[in-house]
């Protein structure tokens, strides 16, 4: 590749051509602030935060440095009286019409416009007020709520929507003035096809979209003597939660976790991961039946109510290659409210059951039909990684200071399989883990073929015999992509795995959110699945069927996998939805 020769600042450097001023200028030391870029995603150049000052021999003048391609022997300046003097306007004429209700506001601390102002001097910012027009906050979708009056039109929730997700069911109603973001016909989000992936939660820069929180529910519940009050944490949650506390991405914080739900007052502190390697044990099970039995395949996981969703809409003849396994999330409630609940000796009404977890599909997967294995719902409250974070300083307690504790038993005990459940690829590796030994007596531990963030990932295993054909999709252009191969006939598989988030859960739409300018040039994905796979491969049991709980929870209670109990509890049902109608 020809490379060309820039100035950035003075810093002179060598740079591919084709490169924007903004990746020359990172590449230079030198960052330079953006709203509505989103790397490969939404590279628009409408916000104009990112202006810079360019010289081609011409004279210096200002242009979007996000799109902006560099030129030979460019000279830019990413600091000059001029740009600061641009950026500060162009943030005031922001703040024109943002409703600036900060202290109230569930981003205030953690938002890309409210530090912009901050760093760029806005001493007023009323200096440009006028006209304004004025929303109704939508709620009526199970997860999230959005606020019009917040938002600033950077379109990233629409990029991400449309383009990553395949979905598009937001976009850009009236023009001018009138402009906003909405749906087609003004439909509530809640009337539309969205599948509560809540990736546009995870790109807003401001407050304007945020998951519906249930904080004080939960804590009203401890506080009932009457109730038991039960915790699950996801995978993925101890790999993001350090992030609401200041800690780099990547950080491993599952000990310091399980010690403030503690002193949150929960009464048990049990692992989802639990679950995880019961639903491989059932999983495992499906697919090695179907196979033998000339049952529906592809079989297709069913751990992400997103990706679940999706399916219901968009594929819904696809529905039947789903496994009938409930989510890990969901098998865990079930579990709680039927065997800790008769083993305890409590009634599982008076069992309420909250899950953490880094997905906002999970508030709406909670009020499923078929998911009440005890009479009353398997899980009564989800809460995101970031409320859990908000809610651990509500309490005053110090986070960092924390000594790490373990989970209780016998519902925290798992394996190195449940743990990578988190990372896109986990769910295939661990069930290819317990699979394999089925049908071969053998223990092989590592699949790398299926690990990794790319979108599509694809592999051949020959297991006693056969050739299983497997593959891998995260986010869910991906997956259409890779479903509509299977209906064309042009792919050919016999277990896929599908996660409705890129990346996996790690990067799932509850997960505390970071700034744009970090994202567009650090994978938080990789960052995030690396702590879950240095935790499978430091536990001395790597597979889920050797899981010692698991163990005794089919010998005292389900059987075996694929019982007649085991599908009444842990099994579910799906339906076969339109696109755009509930």
């Amino acid at each position: 590749m020809e490379n060309i020769t820039v100035k950035i600042n003075g810093v002179e450097l060598e740079v591919p051509k084709g490169t924007t001023v903004l990746e020359a200028a990172h590449m230079a030391g030198f960052e330079i602030p953006t709203l509505c870029y989103m790397k490969e995603i939404n590279e628009i150049g409408a916000c104009r935060i990112c202006v810079v000052e360019v010289n081609e021999g011409r004279g210096f003048r200002l242009v979007a440095g996000c799109v902006y391609p560099c030129s030979n022997n460019m000279e830019v300046l990413t600091n000059s009286p001029k740009v600061i003097a641009s950026r500060k306007r162009t943030l005031e004429l922001i703040l024109s019409t943002h409703d600036r209700k900060c202290l109230s506001c569930v981003r205030s601390g953690n938002c890309e416009l409210q530090k912009l102002a901050k760093d760029y001097g806005i001493e007023d910012a009323t200096v440009y007020d006028g006209a304004k027009n004025e929303y109704e906050v939508d709620s009526s979708a199970a997860h999230m709520y959005r606020d019009n009056n917040k938002c600033i039109l950077c379109r990233r929730c629409v990029a991400v929507c449309a383009k990553t997700q395949g979905i598009g069911v937001i976009g850009a109603n009236e023009r001018g003035f009138k402009t906003y973001i909405g749906s087609a016909f003004d439909m509530g989000l809640g009337e539309t096809s969205c599948v509560s992936c809540g990736q546009c939660i995870a790109v807003c820069p401001v407050g304007a979209i945020a998951e519906k929180d249930y904080i004080g529910d939960v804590l009203a519940a401890i506080a009932d003597p009457e109730k038991t009050v039960l915790v699950q944490t996801a995978p993925a949650v101890r790999a993001g939660l350090g992030e609401c506390f200041g800690l780099p991405i990547g950080t491993n914080v599952e000990g310091k976790m399980v010690a403030a739900l503690r002193r949150l007052g929960f009464d048990k502190v049990f692992d989802t991961d639990f679950a995880a390697d019961l639903t491989i044990m059932e999983e495992a099970n499906e697919f090695l039946d179907r196979v033998k039995n000339g049952g529906k395949l592809p079989l297709i996981t069913s751990c992400s109510p997103g990706w679940v969703k999706f399916c219901e809409h968009y594929f819904p003849d696809m529905t039947e290659n789903l496994s009938s396994c409930k989510s890990p999330q969901q098998m865990f409630g079930a579990t709680a409210k039927t065997y800790y609940a008769e083993k305890m000796g409590i009634d599982p009404k008076n069992i309420v059951m909250v899950s953490i977890m880094p997905c906002t599909a999970k508030k709406f997967e909670i009020g499923r039909d078929d998911e009440n294995a005890a009479g009353v719902p398997d899980v009564d409250y989800s809460l995101t990684t970031r409320e859990l974070g908000r809610m651990i300083e509500r309490a005053g307690i110090n986070f960092l200071g924390l000594e790490d504790e373990k989970f209780d038993d016998p519902l925290g005990i798992s394996t190195g399989a449940a743990v990578i459940f988190g990372a896109t690829g986990g769910v295939m590796e661990a069930a290819l883990r317990t699979a394999v030994y089925t049908l071969t007596g053998e223990n092989p531990i590592d699949f790398p073929e299926v690990r990794g963030t790319e979108g599509i990932k694809e592999a051949t295993y020959n297991v006693a015999g056969m050739d299983v054909k497997v593959a891998v999709a995260s986010g869910l252009a991906n997956a259409r992509e890779l479903l509509n191969k299977v209906q064309s006939g042009e792919a050919d598989y016999h277990f896929i795995e599908i996660m409705g988030c890129p990346g996996g859960c790690v990067n799932g739409g509850g997960q505390p959110q970071v700034a744009m300018g970090i994202r567009n040039f650090v994978d938080i994905r990789e960052k995030r699945a690396k702590v879950l796979y240095d935790i499978d491969a430091s536990l001395p049991v790597r597979q889920s069927h050797e899981n010692p709980a698991i163990k005794a929870v089919y010998e005292e209670f389900f059987g075996e996998p694929g019982s007649h109990k085991a599908h009444e509890i842990l099994h579910t049902t799906y339906v076969k939805r339109k696109v755009n109608e509930i």
